[in-house]
């Protein structure tokens, strides 16, 4: 079974790419919703929740673990595969998968993420080590006021806000770090115009996992979604995305 977890409603974008991809895994899904969004947490808070969510899905079964949150990912440390026994090969996050994807790309990447995204400098030193620049752009309210549910006109004007002054004509393709960020991707789309690509890595992601662990993880494409706080927005989004699936949603005390 794959272990899936996030901040809270983002990794359902990365969820619902797998299962397209792949709709006969069985997933059990965390969001910790109690403590989103993660994006303005320290290294050593993001390390915590990261090693209380493994182990979460460790006791609910999971033996893949797939981290669906950028922002967690610089806490994902050598020592943690020993402190929770799971071999590196048993674990999936976004980084990876996204630059890989930028390999043979001649594009000029901006990068929008969190705070903590950008703070930890992964995507920086991953797109360094492929020989490529980037250049990074934080959106720190975003990925707050989507796991709120607040209206269209307030996520474009928070977009539109944190792209004052950027020369977007410097740039090929916006790519959306943030795993809530596709969520909102047609308001990008929007404020971008037709000039820039926006890039959702959610299939890199899925497409990874295809190539990693398929066909070991196969199974009877099972969906359990555990959350740490009642939301009424994580019920809302798990319909839209799968409104043909009866799925149970448990909140953890």
């Amino acid at each position: 079974m794959i272990g899936i977890f996030d901040s809270g409603v983002g990794g359902l974008t990365v969820l619902s790419a797998l299962k397209k991809r792949l709709p006969s895994v069985d997933v059990v899904y965390f969001g910790d919703t109690k403590h989103a969004p993660y994006g303005g947490k320290s290294r050593e808070e993001l390390t915590t929740l990261t090693i209380e969510a493994i182990r979460i899905l460790a006791r609910e079964k999971a033996t893949s673990i797939l981290s669906a949150c950028n922002s967690v990912s610089a806490s994902l440390a050598v020592s943690l595969f020993d402190a929770m026994a799971l071999p590196p090969e048993r674990l999936i996050e976004m980084v990876g998968p996204t630059v890989a994807h930028f390999r043979e790309s001649s594009e000029r990447v901006l990068l929008c993420a969190t705070e903590a995204t950008i703070r930890s400098e992964v995507y920086q030193n991953a797109f360094r080590m492929i020989g490529k620049e980037v250049h990074m752009l934080a959106l720190p309210a975003l990925a707050g006021a989507i796991e709120r549910g607040v209206s269209r006109e307030e996520i474009e004007s928070i977009i539109r806000s944190g792209f004052e002054g950027i020369d977007t004509n410097a740039y090929d393709t916006v790519v959306l770090a943030c795993t809530h960020y596709p969520l909102v991707q047609d308001v990008f789309k929007d404020v971008l115009g037709s000039s820039l690509s926006v890039y959702d890595p959610a299939e890199a992601v899925a497409l990874r996992v295809e190539r990693q662990w398929w066909p070991r993880e196969t199974g009877n494409g099972e969906m359990r979604f555990l959350i740490s706080e009642d939301s009424p927005i994580f019920r809302e989004t798990v319909a839209r995305f799968f409104p043909d699936t009866a799925v149970r949603i448990e909140v953890l005390e």
